[in-house]
């Protein structure tokens, strides 16, 4: 018998190797997947809540102009919930708060309204165990332009 014959070929050589650590690249993946899970869901969730926190900032600076156009509350708050349609905020959420008074009748040019609006942004992945994180938007204007 040649004794070459005993010897593995050098081509069975790295399979063997490998066949070793069969299983490794798996329980890699097990142990970083759930780190990238949720790195993933934390970048969704903030960016989420950052949408919603600027929507709530323009939608707050929509009702104040509305406020100082028109000089009446009920169309301040309907153009403060029209601007923040799309995340569904109640008109119980906005506050008008004047500087002096109710309104913005009769106003010294430093007097000022500010619309400050509330809003509950539901978490998508309910990993942190939170239901959501509460988000405000509040601007202020002079009455009378």
């Amino acid at each position: 018998m040649d004794p070459r014959s005993r010897r593995p070929r050098r081509s069975q050589r790295p399979l063997a190797r490998l066949l070793g650590e069969r299983g490794a690249a798996a329980v890699e993946f097990a142990l970083v997947a759930p780190v990238l899970l949720m790195l993933l869901f934390g970048i969704v969730e903030f960016s989420k809540a950052f949408s919603a926190q600027s929507m709530l900032s323009a939608a707050a600076r929509e009702g104040a102009r509305a406020m100082v156009l028109t000089n009446n509350a009920t169309t301040a708050r309907t153009a403060a919930v029209n601007a923040a349609s799309s995340l569904g905020v109640p008109s119980s959420a906005v506050t008008l708060t004047f500087s002096r008074g109710s309104s913005c009748a009769g106003a010294t040019p430093t007097d000022t309204v500010t619309v400050r609006i509330t809003y509950r942004q539901a978490f998508v992945s309910g990993m942190l165990g939170r239901t959501g994180v509460d988000l405000s938007g509040q601007a202020r204007m002079r009455c009378g332009g």
